[in-house]
């Protein structure tokens, strides 16, 4: 059985030399397989340049079946916000360190890209968050996230002060370096490192992490995918703090203003080529079941 991913867009790190190598052999692969590539315009031009067209990277989703993206987690990411706004499908190949998200291992790229051509694939919709700044009631900025949305302090040497609302119910009055509200998809990024649990990413649910709390007792809490998140900063000798949506700026909160944040009506469609396995991926990257007391660092 084939597939209708006639066109397939490319997207990589430009900084990442593995990586632009693997975008001229995915490219050229592709070509032989009768494919149409669209490779965005931020990557150099391949050996075999007249194998693609070079597109902008806020268009290269509304012409493409597929978008695959080619670095680490922080390249799917950022595929994954340029594809969702066109329901456009995501295949991550890891040429990051972790690789949560991208999980084709450049040994697999000819035979993974090929079952996936021949159909022979699993999907899932993971959620996004919708995350606006409000002066009162008037947006002054916003944004989304595949994984997170991460508020933190400006000042090094302040705490940052704040409140979390959940549905119109006040929950906490919280002070330490700031804040993150993660998808099941982000539970295993900056979430986790705040103590907060890993979520199955078919869960309908959200982590609130606070991010080095003042107060022990103030630890990361799991609320309904469906809840309305409001942060409320407060006045602490003039401290703002920087909103971040996946690591990207989304905007300053200042004290007095406030931030919500929902679960998208939209969802992103991540691609996985045969074997995959969610559980074993965490095995994995997580080394669950080794045991690396003894590990030694390199000598010179």
């Amino acid at each position: 059985m084939g597939t209708s991913f006639k066109r397939i867009a490319i997207l990589g790190n430009p900084a990442d030399q593995a990586a632009l190598d693997t975008v001229d052999a995915v490219v050229k692969h592709l070509a032989s397989a009768g494919v149409d590539v669209l490779v965005s315009d931020k990557l150099p031009e391949p050996a075999a340049p007249a194998a693609r067209s070079p597109v902008a990277d806020d268009q290269i989703a509304g012409k493409s079946d597929l978008v695959i993206a080619i670095g680490g987690d922080g390249t799917m990411l950022y595929a994954a916000r340029q594809a969702f706004t066109h329901d456009v499908p995501v295949l991550g190949i890891n040429r990051g360190r972790l690789g949560f998200l991208a999980d084709i291992k450049p040994e697999e790229i000819s035979e993974s890209i090929n079952a996936v051509l021949a159909g022979e694939f699993s999907s899932e919709k993971r959620m996004l968050l919708k995350v606006e700044i409000l002066q009162g009631e008037k947006v002054v900025s916003a944004g989304v996230a595949v994984n997170d949305v991460v508020i933190k302090r400006r000042e090094t040497a302040r705490m940052l002060e704040y409140q979390t609302i959940v549905d119109g119910v006040y929950v906490n009055t919280h002070g330490g370096d700031g804040f993150v509200a993660a998808t099941p998809t982000g539970s295993t990024a900056y979430a986790l490192s705040c103590g907060g649990p890993i979520i199955e990413p078919s869960m309908d649910a959200l982590v609130l992490a606070p991010i080095c709390p003042h107060t022990l007792a103030d630890r990361p809490i799991v609320i309904p995918g469906r809840s309305v998140t409001e942060v409320r900063l407060l006045q602490n000798h003039g401290t703002n703090a920087d909103v971040s949506g996946d690591g990207e700026l989304i905007g300053e909160l200042e004290a007095g203003e406030h931030l919500r944040i929902v679960v998208a009506d939209q969802t992103i469609e991540l691609i996985h080529p045969p074997g995959y396995d969610y559980f074993g991926v965490l095995r994995s990257k997580l080394y669950w079941g080794r045991d690396t007391r003894d590990r030694q660092p390199p000598r010179d």
